[in-house]
């Protein structure tokens, strides 16, 4: 569970009642699918043929592009989460991360999802002992994509969510 049951306006489009401009929520996505990239290949090591969080990644930046419509950038994220559901450990937790990436185009606040199971497949690819630090590692190698206009906003986020991020923001 990524989501909170309430919603925080600041990560809701301005069409839906919210704040969010259409350029922040396309940074938003684009850093999402670079935190999912950046571990797809945990994925794709364990599948090599399944294509599907590979294609989410791509869905996500083709929406931003406007070369693809919401509803097939959140399709594609389903899809890749589907590659995740017979997988366990760092494969199934890249895939789950690419298919958060596809659903921001849907909803905004998808992207610490993207992050969080990217840091979990970065911890879950190392030896106990070095999960902590390769997380860490991970989580600092996501904040340094961060463009500055949505900086502010997802380290609020990640402080506000982390309860529901498994920890992965603050540990």
């Amino acid at each position: 569970m990524i989501l909170p049951k309430v919603r925080d306006p600041r990560l809701v489009t301005i069409r839906r009642g919210g704040t969010l401009t259409d350029p922040d929520h396309h940074l938003l996505a684009v850093w999402a699918a670079a935190c999912a990239e950046h571990v797809l290949h945990l994925f794709e090591t364990a599948q090599p043929h399944d294509p599907r969080p590979r294609d989410a990644i791509e869905a996500a930046r083709a929406w931003v592009r406007g070369e693809v419509p919401m509803m097939q950038a959140r399709a594609s994220g389903g899809h890749a989460m589907g590659a995740a559901r017979d997988l366990r450990g760092a494969a199934r937790h890249a895939a789950y991360a690419a298919g958060q990436a596809g659903a921001v185009a849907h909803v905004a606040a998808h992207d610490l999802g993207a992050a969080a199971y990217a840091i979990k497949a970065a911890r879950a690819s190392v030896p106990k002992e070095q999960s902590e630090l390769t997380g860490r590692r991970e989580r600092q190698w996501q904040w340094d994509q961060l463009p500055e206009a949505i900086r502010g906003l997802v380290l609020d986020d990640q402080r506000r969510r982390d309860d529901i991020c498994w920890g992965v923001f603050t540990s």
